[in-house]
Formats: C-alpha cells, sequence, structure tokens
C-alpha cells in the first residue's frame, strides 16, 4: 500500500498538470470561459422550470432550487464518466513515449469536473439567494454527499476507461445510457408522483440516493439518514473496487490496443 501511496505522491505535479490541461482544452477559444459553468446550469435550470412547472405542475416548493440542486449532482457524474472514458485512448501519444501510472489520467477528468462542480455549487447559491431560499447550517454537510459521488465517480470512470480501450462502442452505448439514468434520477421530477414499481427501480438508481441527500441538507435543514449514508459509502467502495479492478487488470495491454 505504501508502494502505491509513494508512487502517488511523486506523480502528483503530474496529475495537477493534466487537471490544469483538461480545464484549458475545455474553454479554449471561448469568450466566457469558465463563466459558462455557472451560466450553462443557470441557463438549463430556467428552460426545464418553466417549462415542467407549468406543463407538469409539479407541486414542489421552490421548483427552481429543487432543479438545480439535481441537475448540480447528475450533471457531475455524467460528465466526469462520460470525459473519463476517453482518459486513456485520448492520450494514446503520451501513454506510447513516456511512464506514468495511467490511473492519473482518469483521475484528473474526474477532477476537472469537480472543479466545474464547485463553480456550479456556487450557482447554486446564487439561486438560493435569488429565491430568496433559507440557507441553513445543513448546507455545510452537503459535502457529504458530494465526495461520496465523486468517489463512485472514479470507480465508473476507471471501469469505463479500461473496457473503451477494448471496445469502442463502449462510448456510444454509454450516451444512450446516461440518458435513461438521467429519466430514472429525480432531478426534474419529485419522486412522490411515481408509481409503486417505478419508484423502486428509481431507488434503485446510486445517483438517486445521492441526490437526496444533498437535496436534504441543501433545501430541507435536514441531515442525510444513516441508513443513506451507509448504503452511498458502501456503493461508492463497491464500485471503487470493480474500477480499480476492471482497471488494473487490463492496464498492461492499453498500449497494445490504443
Amino acid at each position: 500500500m505504501s508502494t502505491y501511496v509513494q508512487n502517488f505522491m511523486k506523480f502528483r505535479p503530474l496529475l495537477g498538470e493534466l487537471v490544469a490541461r483538461d480545464i484549458k482544452i475545455k474553454y479554449r477559444r471561448s469568450v466566457l470561459g469558465v463563466f459558462w459553468t455557472l451560466l450553462n446550469p443557470l441557463c438549463m435550470m430556467v428552460v426545464l422550470a418553466v417549462v415542467y412547472s407549468n406543463l407538469f405542475k409539479f407541486a414542489v416548493d421552490n421548483f427552481p432550487l429543487y432543479l438545480l440542486s439535481g441537475q448540480v449532482v447528475f450533471n457531475f457524474f455524467s460528465e466526469s464518466t462520460t470525459a473519463s472514458m476517453s482518459a486513456i485512448v485520448g492520450n494514446a501519444s503520451l501513454i506510447k513515449k513516456v511512464y506514468m501510472p495511467k490511473y492519473l489520467f482518469v483521475l484528473s477528468r474526474v477532477i476537472s469536473s469537480a472543479i466545474n462542480l464547485g463553480a456550479s455549487y456556487c450557482a447554486l447559491i446564487v439561486v438560493m439567494v435569488a429565491t430568496r431560499a433559507e440557507l441553513h447550517w445543513t448546507v455545510l454537510l452537503s459535502w457529504v454527499p458530494l465526495l461520496l459521488l465523486i468517489v463512485f465517480s472514479v470507480g465508473v470512470g476507471l471501469m469505463l476507461a479500461a473496457l473503451t480501450v477494448k471496445f469502442r462502442d463502449v462510448m456510444h452505448l454509454y450516451s444512450v445510457f446516461i440518458t435513461a439514468l438521467m429519466y430514472l434520477t429525480p432531478v426534474i421530477y419529485p419522486m412522490n408522483i411515481l408509481p409503486g414499481w417505478l419508484y423502486k427501480i428509481v431507488m434503485a438508481n446510486p445517483v438517486t440516493n445521492m441526490v437526496m441527500m444533498f437535496r436534504d441538507t441543501v433545501m430541507y435543514n435536514s441531515l442525510p439518514g444513516i441508513r443513506n449514508i451507509v448504503i452511498a459509502v458502501i456503493e461508492a467502495c463497491i464500485m471503487m473496487a470493480i474500477g480499480m479492478r476492471v482497471f488494473y487488470k487490463n492496464q498492461d495491454e492499453f498500449i497494445l490496443n490504443i
């Protein structure tokens, strides 16, 4: 274990460079630059709030805040895992020339998405102030579900990155999967409108638990339940273990397939 830690510390400056590069590439030649990280979720919130609050008449207090809090969580998961898929394939030329721990490429994608998550969180606070929502002290604990989500996303990202090297179809299949997953996550709709069978399916989605815990701390002045936290920790640890297993089992063959 100490060997892995020492190896990580040795290449930590490289990780910082990879994160900075990912952020620069994302906003290269953009007039507004990083400001899009704030503007994009706000614009989507306005559009979806107008459409869904009027079309479906969801009985949710402060629906814009409800919507944006779900977007903050799900958009991070979607962005980080989607970016992680191409982490190895997209850095093929560098991997072929220089030795470095290959998981750093996946980790840099998740960390750069986490930086964008921080900016989206600021947009959430702006909406809370604009809508005169109460800022409860439980907001300070909103990092708990976000941290668990980051760990969960790293595990998913490692697995996807390894599978994409062998099967490029994964990139196309995952785009369909993440779209379906969005509708199976209570980002837009409240859980109480779902029929029993669909409620069980949505609750089986690990991201649903993260969204609900995040909303508890941000909107409802409530601490996440012990059961929810335990489930989220177990899910994050299992996904991380699966991701690491798949990644390390296949990483020696990356050079042959990229």
